[in-house]
C-alpha cells in the first residue's frame, strides 16, 4: 500500500492478496540461499585454479583491460570499478581488499598483482584505491594464458549481459603454491603456501608415477614454504595434513643473538611467523614486561625499513642469558604461532577436504583438459587457414584469369559461382578471394604460400599427435610446468626443523655451560649445530630422511671455530652460539640447527663452504677457486672476527675449502666440462694469507671449476666420484641431470696445472656438469629441500654417461667421521 494513502483512497475494485508463509520455512529457505551464495560465490576457492570468484574476476578483468606487466600501471580504483560494474555484484571494499592481498609479497608466495604505491604492511592497512596503482604481475599472465583459445567454459555474469570464465586456465598450481583462507557458512578453508619449484617437481613426478604415495610426494614437497620465511618446528602435523587435508604445525620467528653495544647483547628478529606483524609482537612483549611475567628486556626497537627488511631488536639486560630469554619469547609471544591446515576447496562444484595428492591430481586433470581444448582450438584454426591457403595456391597459378573472371562478372554472387566452378574452390575460399583487395592478391608469392602451407600442415600433425596420444599430452603438460618453475620459481624461504631442540629456562643468573668437547656440523641446507657430547659421530643413515652434513669439526662448547666462505674469508664462530642437538641425536643428519645467515654476517652472494679449527700448527688449509687456482695457507689466527686467507682475482671466487689433517691428502679439481685432476697436497707450497695461490687445474675457455676438495688416500671404504650432467641453459636448481658414481681409483693422477682426465660423458642435450663431488664412500646425496636422493651403484667406467636423477642434487657427503680432524 503506497505511503500516505488509506483504504478509503483505493479503488473500489482493489483486492488485498495476503500470502501466509510459515516463518520456519521462510528462514530455512533464505538461510540456505545465503549459505549457498557464501560457499560457492565468495569464500571457497576452486581446486583447479585455487582462486575465489572475486580473485578470478580481478585477474580476468585486468587481462581484458590489457594491464600486462610490460604496460604502465593504472589507478586501482579504475580496476575495482570495472570489476564491480561488469562481474562482481558486491562492494568495492571487498574487491579492493582481494586485489591488495594479491599484491602483497608477505601474503602471497607468488604475487599476481604488481602494485605501485602504499599497499600496506603486515601491521598497517593499504592506502585508499584512489591513491594506488596496479597492473598484472608476470605470474598472473601464466594464470590467464590461452583463455581466448576456448580452454575454459564461460558463464553469464550476475545480470546475464556479459560472460565470465568459470575457471582460469591456471598454468600455476595456485591452490598449493599460494594457499588460501576463507570462512563460509558451516565450513572454512585454510591452506598453507608452498614453494613453486618443489610443487612442480612433485607434479611432474605424479604425471609419470600416478600411483605415487604421500611419502613419494614429500620427497619433493617436504613442507610449506611461507612468504615471510621463518622456521617450521615439527613435521608430524604437516604429514597429517598431506594425508588427510587436516593438520597443524608451529611457525617460529627467525632470530639471532647479536652484540648491540660493546657491553650488551640483544635478540635481533629478521623473520616473523606467517600472518604476524611486528606491532603485534611489540604489544605482547610490553604487556608481559609490565605484568612482570617476562624479565630481562631493557628495550625493544623496530628498525624495519624497505632497504633492510624486517629488523626487530630486543635489548637484553646484563646478567640474563639471551638464548634462554629467546626461548621464553617463543613460548609467550606470537614469535611462535601455529598454523592449522584445513584444505577445503570446490571440486566439481562441491566443497571437499583434499589431501595433498588429491589437490595435485585435480590441478593436473584441469591442465590436461586445458591443453587438450587448446590443441583442438589451434588445430581448427590452423586447418581453416590451411584451407584458405590451398585456395590461394589454386588461384595464384593463373592470377590474370582470376582477375579477368571477377571483372567480367555482373555481380559478386556471379563472380563467386564462376570462381567455384572454374577453379574448383569451396564457398569459403571463393569468399576469401573476393573479399581480398586486389593489391594483396597480386603480391602473393607461391613460394611463401607453399612455405606457409607446409608449416600449417606440420602444426596440424603435431596437434593431432597430442590429441591422439595421452602420453604425449602428459609430456606437454609436464614440459610446460617445468617452464613455469624455471620462469617464476624462487628459492625456499622457510627452514624446516624436525624438533625445537632443548629448551632453556631464563633466570637472572648467567648460564654456565661446561667447556666440554663436542662436534660442530654444517648441513647441506645451510644449518649450523653442535653435538651434545664428544662421541664419534655415526654415518648418518638411520634416523632421518632430511639433510646431510657437508662439513664437521671437533671443538669445545665454549670455544671458537672458523668458517671458510666463497669470498676467501675466514670468519670466527662462537660454538656456544650454536643450537645443541639432543643427547639422543647420535645421527648428525638431523633437520636441526640455525641457518648460517643467523650466525654469520655474510655479504650478499657469499656462501659458507666449510668449517675448520683455529689451530696455529699443522698442515693448514687448502682452497680451490672457480678459475682453477689452488692455495695452501699456513695456520694463522688473528685477533679479529674475520680475515682474508686468499687474494682473489677479479671475478674469481672460492668453490671449495678444506682443513688438511696430515698434509698427505690428495687435492682434487672437477671442472664443468667434466675434467678431473688430482695431485698430492705436497705439490702445493704453503703460502701466507696474503698470497694469491698458484695454478691448480687448466680450465678451458668459458668453463669453470665445479668442485674442489681433498681426498683421504687411506679411507677404508675407498673414495668415489659423483657427477651429474645437464644443460647449461637450464635454470639453476631445475635440471635433475644424469647421475653417475665411479670409484676414485679409476682416475690416474696427473701433474698440477694440467687438464686432468674426462670423468663424465655427455649425452644429447647435455653440455655441462650441474654437480660434482669426490669423497669417502659410502656417499649420501640431498636435494635443495634437504630430502635424500638415491645414488646409483658405482660403475667401473670413469668416463661413462649417467642415469636420470629423480630431482636436482645440491649436496653430497661421505661418513661424518671421515671429515672430522682428529688432533694429537
Amino acid at each position: 500500500m503506497a505511503r500516505g494513502k488509506t483504504k478509503q483512497d483505493l479503488p473500489d475494485d482493489f483486492e488485498e492478496h495476503i500470502l501466509d508463509t510459515d516463518i520456519k520455512h521462510e528462514m530455512e529457505t533464505s538461510f540456505l540461499e545465503y549459505a549457498y551464495s557464501v560457499i560457492y560465490s565468495r569464500a571457497l576457492p576452486d581446486a583447479r585454479d585455487g582462486l575465489k570468484p572475486v580473485q578470478r574476476r580481478i585477474l580476468y578483468t585486468m587481462n581484458d583491460m590489457g594491464l600486462r606487466p610490460d604496460r604502465g600501471h593504472v589507478k586501482s580504483a579504475r580496476v575495482v570499478g570495472e570489476v564491480m560494474g561488469r562481474l562482481h555484484p558486491h562492494g568495492d571494499g571487498a574487491i579492493y581488499d582481494a586485489m591488495v592481498r594479491m599484491a602483497q609479497p608477505w601474503s602471497m608466495r607468488v604475487p599476481f598483482i604488481d602494485g605501485h604505491g602504499n599497499f600496506g604492511s603486515p601491521d598497517d592497512s593499504p592506502a585508499a584505491m584512489r591513491y594506488t596503482e596496479a597492473r598484472m604481475a608476470p605470474a598472473a599472465v601464466a594464470m590467464t594464458a590461452s583463455i581466448d583459445e576456448d580452454t575454459v567454459d564461460f558463464k553469464p555474469n550476475y545480470d546475464s549481459r556479459e560472460f565470465e570464465p568459470a575457471v582460469l586456465p591456471a598454468a600455476i598450481p595456485n591452490l598449493v603454491v599460494n594457499g588460501t583462507t576463507g570462512i563460509a557458512v558451516g565450513m572454512a578453508t585454510n591452506c598453507a603456501p608452498h614453494n613453486l619449484v618443489e610443487v612442480v617437481q612433485a607434479l611432474r613426478h605424479l604425471i609419470t608415477h600416478p600411483k605415487a604415495t604421500v611419502d613419494d610426494l614429500m620427497r619433493f614437497i617436504p613442507g610449506p614454504d611461507l612468504p615471510t620465511g621463518g622456521k617450521i618446528v615439527g613435521l608430524e602435523g604437516i604429514r597429517d595434513a598431506y594425508e588427510t587435508g587436516r593438520g597443524s604445525f608451529r611457525m617460529r620467528a627467525t632470530a639471532r643473538v647479536e652484540a648491540i653495544t660493546n657491553r650488551r647483547k640483544g635478540i635481533v628478529v629478521t623473520e616473523l611467523p606467517y600472518g604476524v606483524g611486528t606491532e603485534k609482537v611489540i604489544e605482547r612483549i610490553k604487556l608481559l614486561v609490565q605484568s612482570k611475567k617476562l624479565q630481562g628486556i631493557s628495550d625493544i626497537k623496530d628498525l624495519t625499513d624497505r632497504t633492510n627488511g624486517l629488523r626487530l631488536v630486543i635489548e637484553v639486560k646484563n646478567g640474563f642469558v639471551p638464548e634462554a630469554l629467546l626461548e621464553q619469547l617463543y613460548k609467550q609471544t606470537p614469535m611462535e604461532d601455529s598454523f592449522g591446515i584445513n584444505a577445503v576447496a570446490l571440486v566439481d562444484g562441491q566443497p571437499r577436504t583434499l589431501a595433498l595428492k588429491e589437490m595435485l591430481e585435480v590441478f593436473l586433470e584441469h591442465r590436461f583438459d586445458v591443453v587438450r581444448r587448446r590443441s583442438v582450438f589451434r588445430r581448427t584454426k590452423a586447418a581453416d587457414r590451411l584451407h584458405l591457403v590451398e585456395g590461394l595456391l589454386l588461384a595464384i597459378l593463373d592470377i590474370d584469369e582470376v582477375i579477368q573472371l571477377i571483372r567480367s562478372s555482373d555481380n559478386a554472387a556471379a563472380a563467386k559461382e564462376r570462381l567455384m566452378t572454374v577453379f574448383d574452390l569451396s564457398e569459403v575460399q571463393a569468399d576469401y578471394i573476393l573479399d581480398m583487395p586486389l593489391r594483396r592478391l597480386t603480391k602473393f608469392s607461391k613460394l611463401e604460400l607453399d612455405k606457409e602451407r607446409d608449416e600449417l600442415q606440420r602444426t596440424i600433425d603435431e596437434l593431432d599427435a597430442i590429441l591422439g596420444d595421452d602420453k604425449l599430452l602428459r609430456k606437454v603438460v609436464s614440459d610446460e610446468l617445468a617452464e613455469v618453475a624455471k620462469t617464476y620459481g624462487t628459492p625456499r624461504r622457510t627452514v624446516l626443523l624436525e624438533s625445537a631442540g632443548t629448551a632453556v629456562t631464563a633466570t637472572a643468573v648467567a648460564l654456565e655451560v661446561a667447556d666440554d668437547p663436542c662436534f660442530v656440523y654444517l648441513s647441506s641446507s645451510g644449518l649450523l649445530a653442535r653435538s651434545a657430547n664428544a662421541e664419534q659421530p655415526g654415518q648418518g643413515g638411520g634416523r632421518s630422511n632430511h639433510d646431510v652434513v657437508v662439513s664437521s669439526v671437533r671443538a669445545t662448547a665454549r670455544g671458537e671455530i672458523g668458517g671458510l666462505t666463497s669470498t676467501g674469508r675466514l670468519v670466527k664462530i662462537g660454538v656456544l652460539e650454536l643450537p645443541q642437538l639432543p643427547d639422543t641425536a647420535n645421527d648428525p643428519h638431523l633437520a636441526g640447527g640455525l641457518p648460517v645467515s643467523e650466525i654469520l654476517p655474510l655479504e650478499p652472494g657469499e656462501r659458507l663452504l666449510a668449517l675448520c679449527t683455529l689451530a696455529t700448527e699443522g698442515p693448514g688449509l687448502a682452497l680451490g677457486t672457480r678459475q682453477g687456482t689452488v692455495k695452501r695457507v699456513n695456520p694463522e689466527v688473528l685477533g679479529r672476527d674475520d680475515w682474508e686467507v686468499i687474494r682473489l682475482a677479479d671475478g674469481d671466487e672460492v668453490v671449495g675449502a678444506v682443513e688438511l689433517a696430515t698434509g698427505r691428502e690428495t687435492l682434487c679439481f672437477v671442472t664443468s666440462d667434466a675434467q678431473l685432476l688430482h695431485f698430492g697436497a705436497d705439490a702445493v707450497r704453503p703460502q701466507g694469507r696474503t698470497g694469491g695461490g698458484i695454478a691448480g687445474v687448466r680450465v678451458a675457455s668459458g668453463e669453470r671449476v665445479a668442485w674442489f676438495g681433498a681426498v683421504d688416500p687411506d679411507a677404508p671404504e675407498g673414495s668415489v666420484v659423483v657427477t651429474a650432467s645437464g644443460s647449461s641453459t637450464a635454470l639453476e636448481g631445475t635440471d635433475a641431470g644424469a647421475l653417475k658414481v665411479a670409484p676414485f681409483s679409476e682416475y690416474p693422477a696427473k701433474g698440477r696445472a694440467t687438464g686432468g682426465v674426462r670423468c663424465h660423458r655427455f649425452l644429447k642435450g647435455e653440455d655441462t656438469l650441474v654437480f660434482a663431488w669426490v669423497g669417502t664412500a659410502p656417499a649420501r646425496a640431498a636435494a635443495a629441500s634437504g630430502s635424500p636422493i638415491d645414488l646409483p651403484e658405482a660403475t667401473g667406467r670413469r668416463d661413462g654417461s649417467g642415469t636420470p636423477a629423480s630431482q636436482p642434487i645440491v649436496a653430497c657427503a661421505g661418513p661424518v667421521a671421515a671429515r672430522v680432524r682428529v688432533e694429537g
